[in-house]
């Protein structure tokens, strides 16, 4: 009976120490894992502002110098604003803005604009918007993205800024009006919201606690 006793104490032990192993293991996993996709992601939207903000036109680190902000007509959530600055002048602000009035759901958008408040480039993130229709909104389907290059608000004026349907000068597509309707909103919104809060958006963070 005691011999019994101590197989199982000893098994007890041994299953007790491969399931130590076990989650030790799969956190080790999880933290190379976590550590990996977050400097993916890193590289990924660096590549992405650089996409629209070319190398040499800036000098500060983009991914660091950024602003959060809430308003609800850049979306339904906090976005982030990186901003593009050489020899500390404002060169561009980048926003991470989100249409939610997508066919298939949130299209979420890089919107950059110039000091000037012109528009270096958008581009689109991520969407749910239906294969082979509203998916023309990604550079890499059609060019029907890069129109927005070089507009401002008043380029065209500001009750022009819709899809034709709508009385605008924006292109919809074939059976599929709501996804550019909803990008052109957002595109102008932010347009909007950069006018208004220009000289904000490009005003150094204050220092928190810890500097």
């Amino acid at each position: 009976m005691n011999l019994t006793i101590k197989t199982m104490a000893s098994a007890a032990t041994i299953l007790g120490l491969f399931s130590l192993l076990g989650i030790g293991l799969v956190t080790l996993v999880h933290h190379a894992t976590e550590s990996r996709i977050a400097e993916n992601q890193r590289l990924t939207m660096l590549n992405s502002l650089q996409n629209l903000i070319p190398t040499g036109t800036y000098d500060n680190d983009m991914l660091a110098d950024v602003m959060v902000i809430s308003d609800s007509s850049l979306g339904p959530k906090s976005i982030t604003v990186h901003r593009a600055r050489h020899f500390g002048k404002p060169v561009a602000a980048v926003f991470s803005t989100i249409a939610p009035d997508g066919y298939g759901g949130d299209i979420h958008l890089l919107v950059g604009v110039k000091a000037d408040g012109g528009i270096l480039g958008v581009r689109v993130l991520e969407h749910k918007e239906t294969p082979g229709l509203g998916d023309f909104i990604d550079e890499t389907k059609s060019n029907w993205i890069l129109g927005f290059n070089g507009l401002f608000l008043g380029n065209p004026p500001e009750k022009q800024w819709k899809v034709k349907r709508d009385g605008g000068v924006f292109d919809q597509f074939t059976g599929a009006t709501i996804t550019p309707r909803a990008v052109v909103k957002a595109v102008r919104n932010t347009l909007d919201y950069f006018n208004n809060h220009r000289n904000a958006l490009f005003t150094l963070s204050p220092p928190s606690d810890d500097d």
